[in-house]
């Protein structure tokens, strides 16, 4: 019998071994504040193709930051965060570059979050054997690697977090808040992340479709725990709140990273003021970063100058830029940094407007 027992642990501690050699490198967060992209920025508006659209894009984002009576609003989908671009957001809300921010579950749990818990995504390759990444529990996007073992911490934890919650229906800006006031009395974590910044900055974040995400799993299990006395997600009251936070705004421009439901969310705000009788105007400024194609009609939740047929964005000051955002949204936002339009932006501290 010793035999075989010898062979098992040889091939459990091999096992091992291979893991950890497939998660051996993090993925580094770039910082904007590190390099100045201004000169890079402004070359590029006297080129063509996706350069030009880049450059345009950035003044545009700089016109928002400049117009004392703009709001912010930043859109998450995809899998930037995951990607190295998480510190980006997270400097666009420490400097005031931001208002509001609405994202994908994902975007929010499965990454920022995850990574507040002192866990790490890492570098690995496309063109991997999946059967052999599954074997060691090894989640996949794209080139990255995710530890599913702790993928699932990050799901219990959000089940935790829901059980010590009063029973009843919450928007998913009010979960995350508490998600950012549990954050604050852990010391294992790492800190500053985009949930706890935004938590200390008064900046609300949206996540309309919540569930699909890692929070989903967590809040199964905190539901099966908890059959007669347990927290619901009203994606309804996202609507409500995320359209009081429109109607306060007035003035809103729109820096939309994917597509998705984050931005359709987003937008859909001034058509629900509108059906709400209230006359809010048309975001003023819009600028969206995608791969996505128009020709199905689809776009991610259609091209900003068709959102303009359905009196959603003003066509004045709009940009698409067809690119993968990783490659784009650090030049946009360390442009914007180091002209410095936001030092002079009023915090709007729209998170301080709801009770929970």
């Amino acid at each position: 019998m010793a035999a075989p027992k010898t062979k098992s642990k040889t091939s459990a501690k091999t096992k091992s071994n291979q893991k950890a050699r497939l998660l051996s490198t993090p993925v580094e967060h770039i910082d904007i504040t590190s390099f100045d992209a201004r000169p890079i920025i402004a070359a590029m508006g006297k080129m063509s193709f996706t350069s030009r659209d880049t450059s345009r894009a950035a003044g545009i984002f700089n016109d928002m930051l400049a117009d004392p009576k703009c709001s912010v609003v930043l859109t998450l989908a995809g899998s930037t965060s995951a990607g190295g671009c998480m510190q980006v957001y997270i400097d666009m809300v420490r400097f005031g570059m931001v208002d509001a921010i609405v994202s994908t579950g994902a975007a929010i749990v499965d990454m920022d979050f995850f990574e507040a818990l002192g866990f790490k995504h890492y570098q690995g390759s496309q063109f991997v054997d999946d059967k052999e990444l599954r074997a060691h529990y090894i989640d996949r996007i794209y080139d990255t690697y995710i530890d599913e073992e702790e993928l699932q911490h990050c799901d219990k934890t959000i089940g935790e977090i829901a059980d010590g919650m009063k029973p009843g229906p919450y928007s998913s800006r009010a979960f995350i808040k508490e998600m950012g006031r549990w954050l604050k009395t852990r010391k294992n974590r790492k800190k500053a992340s985009l949930v706890e910044t935004c938590y200390d900055h008064d900046v609300p974040i949206f996540c309309p479709a919540f569930t699909d995400s890692s929070a989903g799993f967590g809040l199964v299990l905190h539901q099966v725990r908890n059959p007669k006395a347990h927290i619901t997600i009203d994606s309804v009251a996202d609507f409500r709140e995320l359209t009081d936070i429109k109607i306060k705004a007035g003035t809103t421009g729109l820096m939309m990273i994917g597509g998705g439901v984050p931005k359709n969310f987003v937008q859909d705000t001034v058509v629900c003021a509108e059906v709400l009788g209230v006359e809010a105007e048309m975001h003023k400024y819009a600028v969206q970063i995608t791969v996505a194609d128009v020709r199905d009609g689809g776009c991610s939740s259609s091209t900003l100058k068709e959102a303009n047929s359905w009196g959603k964005v003003d066509a004045t000051a709009e940009q698409m830029v067809f690119a993968e955002a990783s490659s784009i949204i650090p030049l946009i936002a360390s442009d914007a940094y180091h002209r410095g339009a936001w030092k002079k932006r009023k915090a709007r501290k729209f998170a301080k407007m709801f009770k929970g």
